[in-house]
């Protein structure tokens, strides 16, 4: 499992013109699922999303997390985060999670994050989306479980 965190000013998901989701200051989060991944995985990986030190307290330390602040989380699905690029000039997918099974999984962790945090917007999954942002830094992490 794998999140790309990106802090964001603002971020929205577009699929065929329409707005399906938006937020303001917060993060971006680009979650790519791999086969094995499972609710113990995404439950782990939202305790770390949501409690990581991402934002800059009152002395301009990165000390406080989307939590602390309240800002707004867009999850997007990103199958392609679970390339294996280490080899040759064309991604391989064979580690990625089946649709049909990250699907379950992605909606499952949608929800447990909907559950954690007031402020959540989401991608439509599997969908041609255009996600624009204004990456705040720029500010970026890769988590990987």
């Amino acid at each position: 499992m794998k999140a790309l965190l990106q802090r964001v000013s603002t971020a929205k998901v577009e699929v065929g013109g329409e707005t399906v989701g938006e937020i303001g200051a917060g993060l971006l989060v680009l979650l790519g699922l791999d086969k094995g991944d499972d609710e113990a995985k995404a439950q782990r990986l939202l305790d770390k999303l949501l409690g990581y030190r991402v934002f800059a307290d009152d002395e301009g330390r990165m000390n406080r997390s989307v939590a602390d602040t309240g800002g707004g989380i867009l999850l997007v699905s990103q199958f392609t985060l679970s390339a294996d690029t280490r080899k040759g000039t064309r991604p391989s997918f064979s580690s990625a999670m089946p649709p049909a099974e990250a699907e379950g999984l992605y909606n499952l962790t949608l929800q447990m994050l909907r559950d954690k945090h007031a402020d959540v917007a989401a991608g439509s999954f599997g969908a041609d989306m255009q996600v624009s942002l204004t990456n705040d830094g720029p500010v970026t992490f890769l988590l990987e479980l």
